[in-house]
C-alpha cells in the first residue's frame, strides 16, 4: 500500500468513528426464549431472523416453552393526502400501526400495550393503476421492515423478566399523524 492510501483509510476510519457510526452489534434480552404470537407471516419471520440472528434468545413454537410472549397485531389503511383542482386524487398516504405487548411467563407485563406507527406519502395516477398498486405493496413491505427494526430495538430495552416497581419498560403511544398539506 501506499502512504496516500493509508492515509486515506486511516481518515476514513476516523470520520466514520466521529460521527457515531455504530453497528448494530449483539443484543443481549432479558428473556432467551420467546413465542411471537399474532402479526403477518413476513413480520413474523423476519423478527424471528432478527432476534435470533443478533442475540442469543431462541424463538420457540409454543407458548409453554417460552420465557416471554410477543403479541403483535398489524393495521395498515390509505387515505387521500392531496387532491388537484378537478378533485382527483394526486397522492395518498399510506399507514401501518404495529401494536405490541410483551409478557412474562407469569403474566407479568414486561412492557405494556404500544404501538409503532409509519406512515409514508405515495403520488398517484390513474395511468398507472397497477404500477402504483405494486408501489404501495413495496412501501408497506418497506413500513413493516422499519417497524420490526424499532420493535427490537424497545424489546433490548427489557432488562428483567421480574422488574421492580418504577423499573418497567414504558408503552410508547404513536407520534401525531402527518399534518394536512398546505392548500
Amino acid at each position: 500500500m501506499t502512504r496516500r492510501s493509508i492515509l486515506t483509510l486511516a481518515c476514513s476510519v476516523l470520520m466514520l468513528s466521529a460521527c457515531g457510526f455504530q453497528l448494530r452489534g449483539q443484543q443481549d434480552y432479558a428473556f432467551k426464549r420467546l413465542y411471537i404470537a399474532g402479526g403477518s407471516q413476513a413480520a413474523g419471520a423476519r423478527l424471528a431472523r432478527m432476534v435470533q440472528g443478533g442475540s442469543d434468545t431462541v424463538v420457540v413454537q409454543s407458548v409453554a416453552n417460552a420465557d416471554a410472549t410477543l403479541q403483535m397485531s398489524e393495521g395498515r389503511g390509505m387515505s387521500t393526502l392531496t387532491l388537484n383542482s378537478l378533485g382527483v386524487v394526486e397522492e395518498y398516504q399510506l399507514n401501518l400501526n404495529l401494536n405490541y405487548t410483551l409478557v412474562g411467563k407469569d403474566g407479568t407485563v414486561l412492557i405494556p400495550p404500544s404501538v409503532i406507527a409509519l406512515n409514508r406519502a405515495m403520488t398517484y395516477s390513474d395511468q398507472y393503476t397497477q404500477a402504483k398498486i405494486s408501489e404501495s405493496e413495496i412501501l408497506f413491505a418497506d413500513m413493516e421492515n422499519d417497524a420490526i427494526d424499532q420493535l427490537t430495538r424497545r424489546l433490548s430495552n427489557v432488562r428483567s423478566l421480574h422488574p421492580a416497581p418504577g423499573q418497567q419498560v414504558p408503552g410508547v403511544a404513536p407520534r401525531a399523524p402527518l399534518p394536512p398539506p398546505p392548500l
